[in-house]
């Protein structure tokens, strides 16, 4: 049955890729190549700038996820450094080949054993990670659709009405925040582990719990910030409608195991903002996968190989540092000299 279900995700995925980009070529059929290339031209430098400074701001926060995760288990004697390094490396290879093929645990794996952790804490790191992922969004997910249910409208053709219609949106806002809540209060309660079917919430100390309620809506901040610098600030797009949107896309093309959320989260976003220019979305949109996706991808790579050479580099030394040295052969008893 596992492996099945190891099969089916990546055709799942393949599926998503095929029909999402079916969707975006009618959507953007009538679009040039130089309507695009206009509407990146248009961005002025200094957005591109704040882009690029949200994204640092987005890896930043996920570099914590490792360093609250690692403070739950009681290790203090891997330095910041590495911490960002590895949690960089690792959501920027997952955030575009996808957790299915290239999980976060191999990538730390691979690293954090290097510094004295067991398989079973590299284990609760990386669960404890992806929930504070999980928390953020559900945290920020329900604010939003509490305060400004409407917004869920955008979305009408792409979900069922159940979900757009205000009052239903509201609803399922304040669920969310009910669940932030009751972890909230597992946790300063120290309740016993919430267990449904195979999912286990084991409640942390309050003071990693806090800080994974900060940490998490930062990384979702940063990342929709990089979008909402990159759209034109003349149509004076609402931060908020950005981190709405851009919290239903991401949400979307997680679910869709498409690599990278190719194509779903486009269509999504597109579909979600149809009062600004598809061109200029379009070109936010190019902006966000430059940022956050390919050029960090590209860099993850560069650390892999690097990483990988002087490990190889090391364990060379060390078979040679073992390896017995055998005395050149002299002269046998009795051989004249």
């Amino acid at each position: 049955m596992k492996k099945a279900r190891e099969f089916i995700w990546p055709v799942v995925g393949l599926m998503a890729v095929v029909v999402s980009g079916w969707l975006l070529y009618h959507e953007l059929r009538g679009l040039s190549l130089e309507t695009v290339g206009a509407s990146l031209a248009a961005i002025p430098l200094h957005r591109y700038l704040l882009a690029a400074l949200s994204t640092l701001f987005a890896y930043a926060a996920l570099a914590w996820y490792d360093r609250i995760a690692l403070l739950h288990l009681g290790i203090h004697h891997i330095s910041w450094f590495f911490v960002s390094v590895c949690s960089f490396t690792t959501y920027a290879l997952s955030h575009n080949i996808g957790a299915s093929v290239f999980s976060g645990a191999l990538v730390r794996y691979r690293a954090y054993t290097s510094k004295g952790l067991s398989a079973p804490q590299v284990a609760v790191l990386v669960a404890l990670c992806s929930f504070t992922f999980g928390l953020g969004t559900i945290l920020l997910g329900g604010i939003v659709l509490t305060f400004d249910p409407e917004l869920l409208l955008r979305l009408e053709g792409l979900l069922p009405y159940a979900l757009t219609n205000p009052t239903a949106a509201q609803i399922v806002g304040l669920g969310l925040l009910a669940f932030v809540a009751l972890y909230v209060l597992g946790s300063i309660l120290h309740l016993k582990p919430l267990i449904i079917r195979n999912f286990t919430l084991a409640y942390p100390r309050p003071a990693v719990m806090v800080r994974q309620l900060i940490a998490a809506p930062l990384e979702l901040l940063g990342a929709a910030g990089i979008i909402y610098f990159a759209l034109p600030a003349h149509l004076e797009p609402s931060f908020i409608v950005v981190l709405a949107v851009f919290l239903a896309s991401f949400s979307a093309a997680l679910a869709s195991h498409a690599p990278g959320g190719l194509g779903v989260f486009e269509i999504v976003f597109l579909t979600a903002m149809p009062d600004i220019p598809k061109a200029d979305v379009l070109a936010a949109l190019i902006i966000f996968r430059l940022f956050y996706l390919l050029i960090p991808f590209a860099i993850a790579i560069l650390v892999v190989l690097l990483y990988e050479r002087a490990r190889l580099a090391e364990a060379w030394r060390q078979r040679v540092g073992t390896t017995p040295v055998t005395p050149p052969p002299g002269p046998g008893p009795g051989v004249a000299g």
